[in-house]
């Protein structure tokens, strides 16, 4: 035990010496302001010099070394003398210190300035290497307020942009003097905002027609977020200097990169860690650059109603949504879509005329047994001497009239076509039902196709993101000396495969949503987005699509399933009744031709003639006839021998019986197969869904595994493009996998002749139950 004492007691003390050893360093600041943002940074920086320097010298972040001058420049001065008595090392960040600091001639203690602020405010020479003054160093970011201008306007050609500054910040500088000649450059119109808070920039919104954040490092995220919604509210595109995260906030666009932050802080504990290893400050490189990269909210540009050249988007990193070339001017959901088809769709309209059609032409055969009446009226004219011969009977001059009514009484031919016309026309109805329900398959299958592409459009945008973080890896690689160029050219050119690959999906969707306006009865020029579809929540989760699964992969029930499928297939297959009345209509003509040419054709005739006027020769009226009579009689036909042309029409429609009943055998043997093939399909999409679940997760973690053993020189460049490709593919399979499910499920109801998402809850019930009967009375057999 004494023992055990005795060498704890010497660690102790070893620790305590090796502590001793090492030299301290007090590190102060000097900041314009603070707020919880500021205070965050700081806390990374901290935590990341202290990671860099690890064990080499112990570095001290007192509070008491923390000062604040709040746009104060005299208060600058003097807490930054303060410091020279307290600090080791002192960090000046704002513009306020940083103008301070170009006011000294010599540095007492090491200092880093913090250039926070664009080159023309500062004109720092970003193309010296060192500062070449002792004890200084600034870092020197890359970008300027010109770059961020004239990006913005590339994506919108504004003509008055509102320019905002912090209001402390104008006592200092003049700001009109820099946008005047950045602003002439670029051929546009500008006005400062000075700020307090955000109420003071969005009252100044009304007169510009866009918006660059310039130096507004003190909005939070709540002030940001409420300035954003007023820009899209007022359709002003936005571009913000100061934090990536303004983007995540509604802001429109930033050139500031993804991890421009961990950068800085890496290069800041570099600087410190130099110093700390005998390199002076006047002898470090003064320029970082931040490898800015153009990030803008989609959301925010589709709200504005901005494009997206496709020719820009390999450069572009993108927060808040799937990229699409314009805005979208109706959104659908699944339902929504198909409704829209069964009530503009044209073929349908189309269909609806022929089923319109085939009623007139059931009236127009009940017409033959409605009366036929007819009037008529003459003039004659007749020879004088004739006329005279005539003793009256053929007056000179007469006029006359008549009407006549013919009423079919019985007919075996107008009893047939009547007959046969409401066959035909349930025939008609029941293919203007197959046109419907193909309709609604091929809008849901555009549908979910549309998704697919949407979601692979997504995962080849992610896949770009990715390969450009790849190049970045491999980019410090090489300046680090831990790989060769030819990573680099790699990624380089993987980035260029991936960006066509990119552009190649939004062509694709696009071409898809074309095929969506066709089917909806849009303007091809009129944008529409569809909303995403699951089956854990919506209509596909009320309608029960998981249950099916269950007796599918049963073998118990699996052959029963199919069956009952079958059976109810058959019954409400459009098709098939279709042929059935097609059939009815055939075998009434049969009947016509066979047994109906016995029946005699029975006919009510009459006809009422009057006699206007008479003159001229002959025109004496003959004693006792009158000037008008009536006659009446009934007409009796029935052919006995017409050129044989009965026996033939009964020969032809006998043909065609035939040929029906071959189809009607052909659709429902095909019906079978189609109703086994999608169960197939079922059970293989859902094995697919399950699988590719697993790839995604194993692919993701393996390429997280295989990018961290990259950048430390484990692997090489091939494997890193092998992993990214692999959960690339896995993606698109996971994604794939559930749309195509539900393409799979739609299309065996399309064979069932009825979809359960249009069907009334009680249907889709009385559904489940005929299939429980029929599968308990299978179980019994």
């Amino acid at each position: 035990m004494n023992k055990r004492y005795l060498l704890f007691l010497l660690l102790f003390c070893l620790s305590i010496h090796v502590n001793a050893q090492k030299r301290v360093y007090e590190v102060g600041f000097l900041l314009d302001h603070t707020n919880p943002g500021v205070e965050s940074l700081f806390q990374d920086l901290k935590k990341e010099i202290h990671a860099v320097v690890g064990e080499d010298a112990i570095v001290n972040f007192s509070p008491e070394n923390v000062y604040i001058n709040n746009y104060n420049l005299s208060i600058a001065a003097e807490q930054y003398g303060k410091l020279q008595s307290t600090a080791d090392i002192i960090f000046t960040v704002g513009l306020y210190n940083n103008l301070l600091m170009l006011q000294q001639s010599e540095f007492p203690v090491p200092t880093i300035v913090v250039s926070s602020i664009r080159n023309e405010i500062t004109q720092i020479d970003v193309q010296r290497e060192t500062s070449g003054i002792s004890n200084l160093v600034y870092l020197a970011p890359s970008g300027s307020f010109k770059e961020d201008l004239a990006q913005l306007k590339e994506f919108t050609d504004y003509k008055k942009v509102g320019i905002v500054i912090e209001k402390p910040l104008v006592k200092i500088v003049d700001f009109e003097a820099i946008f005047q000649r950045v602003c002439k450059e670029l051929n546009t119109n500008f006005k400062l905002i000075p700020y307090e808070n955000v109420s003071d920039i969005i009252n100044e919104l009304d007169d510009i027609d866009a918006l660059y954040m310039a130096m507004s490092f003190t909005l939070n995220d709540e002030d940001t977020r409420e300035l954003a919604k007023k820009l899209i509210e007022k359709k002003i595109p936005s571009f913000t200097a100061g934090r990536r995260q303004d983007i995540t906030n509604g802001i429109m666009a930033t050139n500031v990169g993804a991890d421009s932050f961990n950068r800085f802080f890496r290069r800041t504990a570099l600087v410190i860690e130099s110093y700390i290893n005998g390199t002076n400050f006047s002898e470090l490189p003064i320029y970082i650059d931040l490898n800015n990269e153009l990030t803008i909210n989609y959301q925010t540009m589709q709200s504005l109603g901005i494009p997206i050249r496709f020719k820009n988007i390999g450069d572009i990193n993108f927060v808040g949504g799937v990229i699409q070339s314009r805005l979208a001017q109706k959104t659908y959901s699944f339902k929504e879509a198909i409704n829209t088809v069964l009530a503009n769709n044209l073929l349908l309209k189309s269909g609806q005329k022929d089923v319109e059609l085939s009623k007139q032409d059931v009236k127009s055969a009940k017409s033959n047994y409605l009366p036929s009446i007819t009037s008529s009226a003459s003039g004659a004219y007749v020879d004088p001497d004739l006329a005279e011969a005539g003793q009256g009977q053929n007056p000179e001059f007469t006029t006359s009239g008549n009407i006549t009514l013919e009423q079919v009484v019985f007919s075996e031919g107008a009893n047939a076509q009547i007959s046969i016309q409401k066959s035909l026309a349930k025939a008609e109805q029941e293919k203007y039902n197959v046109e419907e329900l193909d309709a609604i398959f091929d809008v849901s299958n555009a549908y979910l196709n549309a998704l697919i592409l949407k979601t692979n459009l997504g995962i080849q945008m992610r896949n770009l993101e990715l390969t450009k973080r790849n190049l970045q890896i491999a980019r410090d690689n090489f300046e680090g000396g831990g790989t060769a160029k030819t990573d680099l050219l790699r990624f380089r050119s993987e980035k260029a495969q991936n960006t066509q690959s990119l552009i190649e999906a939004a062509n694709t969707l696009m071409q898809s949503f074309n095929s969506l306006n066709f089917l909806l009865n849009n303007p091809l020029d009129y944008t529409i987005d569809i909303e995403d579809v699951s089956l854990e929540e919506g209509i596909f989760k009320k309608y029960q699509y998981d249950d099916m699964i269950e007796y599918i992969e049963n073998p118990s029930t699996h052959e029963s399933l199919t069956q009952f499928l079958k059976q109810e297939a058959l019954k409400n297959a459009p098709e098939i009744k279709q042929l059935d009345f097609n059939m009815e209509a055939t075998e009434r003509s049969i009947k016509l031709y066979k047994t109906g040419r016995y029946f005699p054709t029975i006919g009510l005739q009459g006809q009422y003639n009057q006699e206007f006027s008479r003159s001229g020769a002959g025109s004496n009226s003959i004693p006792g006839f009158p000037d008008g009579y009536y006659t009446a009689g009934v007409n009796i036909s029935l052919p006995i021998f017409s050129r044989n042309q009965n026996n033939l029409d009964k020969q032809t429609s006998l043909i065609q019986k035939e040929q029906l009943e071959i189809n009607k055998a052909n659709y429902e043997l095909l019906l079978e197969t189609n109703i086994r093939n999608a169960i197939s399909d079922i059970i293989v999409a859902v094995s697919n869904i399950r699988l590719s679940k697993v790839s995604e997760s194993t692919a993701q973690e393996g390429l997280e595994l295989t990018q961290t053993a990259y950048s430390s020189g484990a692997v090489n460049i091939a494997q890193l493009l092998d992993a990214q490709n692999n959960y690339l593919n896995a993606r698109l399979a996971r994604s794939n996998a559930i749309y195509s499910y539900l393409i799979t499920m739609l299309q065996m109801e399309r064979y069932l002749g009825s979809f359960f998402l249009l069907n009334t809850e009680a249907a889709n019930q009385v559904f489940r139950l005929k299939f429980q009967e029929f599968l308990s009375k299978n179980s019994q057999q």
